[in-house]
């Protein structure tokens, strides 16, 4: 049986899961307390502030039973069980992360050998089964993007996949907007101009975490739809020139549209995003939306430079590009704070009719998790 080791103080406790001791605080372990005076049955949310939870909170007794520790707890003599797997999954002690720009394990990073397995799923699949639908998201939460086959050739299908995890997040280009030639265009996307590879509007805030290209026409030679994993990228950047990295990581750059009448949208943040204990998190990179860059140090400004320059060379390096080609009812779906799009030219010959919209992940996490936990999965 695994023994419990209470800390002289009462402050924390110490038990071996997964074959390492790990200590958990006792305040810790009362807020997160499971009980149903602690946490509503309903919903799981906290029925109480932490001013209810004593300042001098302390473990008075704990000991494993079964699959559960129990703990007591002073000065309330509250006991309550905590589920050992419940425990293991949100361990707090571990070895220090690693360096910043270090990524979660669910988080699987790519390069131009995925073109061999790109993840796809059939629209018909997907609307019936659920499990297709689960496997699919994994894909896309894991890879940061999907494709989908076999889908309806109609105005406004996009939206139907959208149905499938989340919601249309409307922007001032309308619910959706059209990805085809124009005579005078707003935005050098309705041209059949090739474009770098880019994450979508930087310069909004927040920026839309999820976008959606879906093809209605394509008759025209070229236009072919590409891929990259900018964490990938950013790992990269930072292993070859660390330097380089930190600039981009630690200033912001600023980023601006306004190409139509009444609109003029801007951001200022930094092209590669990390959160405070150095996971990446986000990748701003579209040179065509970048406005002047001033909150870069005089001494540093030859850096950073050098350092976007050297971004966009591996971006642009083929070894990182998964290609593909979209055809009538077939679209795919990007996690627009991780995987940069591009196109390749294509010529003025045929046609070339896509539709674009954007979401946001929060609700595709949401329609992942849940699935995963009716399906029992941790």
């Amino acid at each position: 049986m695994t023994a419990v080791k209470i800390d002289p103080t009462g402050r924390s406790l110490a038990l071996d899961l997964s074959g390492r001791e790990t200590r958990f605080h006792a305040i810790w372990l009362r807020d997160n307390a499971q009980d149903p005076e602690t946490r509503a049955k309903t919903n799981g949310q906290r029925l109480l502030a932490l001013r209810d939870i004593p300042e001098s909170t302390l473990i008075s007794q704990a000991e494993i039973n079964e699959d559960r520790l129990d703990v007591t707890f002073s000065p309330e003599q509250k006991t309550v069980s905590f589920g050992l797997g419940w425990l293991a999954a949100h361990a707090y002690d571990r070895p220090n992360r690693a360096a910043p720009g270090w990524l979660p394990e669910q988080t699987q990073t790519w390069t131009a050998e995925l073109n061999a397995q790109v993840p796809t799923g059939d629209f018909n699949q997907l609307s019936t089964d659920r499990d297709r639908l689960r496997s699919w998201l994994g894909d896309v939460t894991r890879f940061g993007f999907g494709k989908v086959i076999n889908g309806p050739v109609e105005s406004g299908a996009l939206f139907q996949i959208v149905d499938l995890f989340g919601y249309v997040r409307e922007t001032n280009y309308g619910r959706h907007f059209e990805v085809r030639t124009e005579i005078n265009p707003t935005n050098l996307a309705f041209t059949g101009l090739g474009l770098q590879a880019h994450t979508d509007n930087p310069y909004r805030d927040p920026v839309p975490s999820v976008q959606v290209l879906y093809c209605l026409e394509s008759s025209a030679v070229g236009g072919e739809n590409m891929v990259v994993d900018g964490f990938a990228a950013v790992q990269r950047l930072r292993d070859e020139n660390k330097a380089f990295f930190d600039v981009l990581a630690n200033h912001c750059a600023r980023f601006e549209y306004a190409g139509e009448d009444g609109v003029c949208l801007t951001s200022r943040r930094p092209m590669i995003e990390l959160s405070p204990d150095g996971e990446l998190i986000g990748l701003r990179f579209n040179n065509r939306s970048l406005a002047a860059v001033t909150d870069i140090p005089f001494e540093q400004m030859e850096l950073w430079y050098a350092a976007y320059r050297r971004l966009g060379e591996i971006i642009d390096d083929p070894a990182m590009e998964v290609v593909f080609r979209l055809d009538p009812g077939e679209g795919f779906v990007v996690d627009n704070t991780r995987v940069l799009h591009a196109r390749k030219g294509y010529s003025g010959e045929g046609t070339r009719w896509l539709q674009g919209c954007y979401s946001d992940k929060d609700g595709l996490r949401s329609t992942y998790d849940a699935m995963m936990r009716e399906g029992g999965a941790t």
